[in-house]
């Protein structure tokens, strides 16, 4: 989808700032626990042309102090993620038109690196969810999507739990065969984002994301870029410090398996929890 596609309009002030902390425990067979703040930008797919004109220090598809780059998501493609992301939910059965939110950090200074983004898929004239896409990058620049469907009467505020069997190399101290639980409570006033990697004896890890709403504004950009300096630099070098943690600690290292033959992974009607 280009910046001028025409599309059904997103309700106003939809997209925003929300800061926060993340936070990695790993259970088994050895612990360790990483903790830092953040801050992502929530942003309707739909308002990227305004949000390019509204704000000094965001730009879309080019240079600024923020900005996105619509080929970091999705398959990279020129109609941009929008298009992607309605391709997946044809395929799983469910209603593209809807509003798709986009939780992700944007590029600080031209560089970014998101391990999680993830979309919100609304039902179409709905505020209901139908479904959220994880898309995943790794350290070794690949890059791949789960899409779950969220049970139809899903209650307004209350957390969507979903899992899935993993099929994507993310850290290489964990193989493919183990699931992924994800419990989200979608973006309000605060939003959680908390992930399980699980096995046979339960949790080897879990990860998650705590934030709080601010309003998208250039005053908001500016504090946050101060209070939370080159961002994105800072969480691949996390990355790798827990590597080197994790390696010093005696974990078997597993080598980087062939790319999923599918870019993304459609759970189409999920299991309860």
């Amino acid at each position: 989808m280009s910046l001028d596609a025409p599309h059904s309009p997103a309700p106003a002030g939809a997209s925003a700032l929300y800061a926060g902390r993340v936070m990695h425990q790993r259970l088994r067979p050895r612990r360790h626990r990483l903790s830092y703040r953040v801050f992502s930008l929530l942003v309707d797919l739909e308002e990227l042309p305004a949000l390019h004109q509204r704000l000094r220090w965001l730009s879309v598809d080019g240079f600024n102090l923020f900005s996105i780059h619509q080929r970091d998501h999705g398959a990279g493609e020129p109609e941009g993620p929008r298009a992607h992301v309605e391709r997946q939910l044809q395929a799983a059965g469910l209603h593209a038109g809807g509003a798709i939110r986009l939780l992700t950090m944007p590029r600080i200074l031209g560089y970014a690196f998101n391990p999680l983004s993830v979309y919100f898929c609304h039902a179409p004239g709905s505020a209901a969810l139908q479904a959220i896409l994880y898309e995943v990058n790794n350290t070794f620049g690949q890059r791949h999507s789960y899409l779950i469907a969220v049970p139809p009467g899903q209650p307004p505020g209350q957390a969507v739990v979903q899992q899935c069997d993993k099929g994507f190399h993310v850290s290489p101290f964990l193989d493919l065969a183990l699931q992924y639980r994800f419990e989200v409570r979608p973006p309000a006033d605060a939003l959680h984002v908390g992930i399980q990697v699980r096995d046979a004896q339960g949790a080897v890890l879990v990860a998650t994301l705590d934030a709080r709403r601010r309003p998208l504004s250039d005053r908001a950009l500016l504090r946050a870029f101060f209070s939370h300096p080159l961002l994105t630099l800072k969480v691949v070098g996390a990355i790798h410090w827990e590597a080197l943690q994790l390696w010093l600690k005696g974990l078997r290292i597993h080598r980087l398996p062939p790319a999923p033959a599918q870019a993304v992974s459609i759970v189409r009607h999920p299991p309860p929890p």
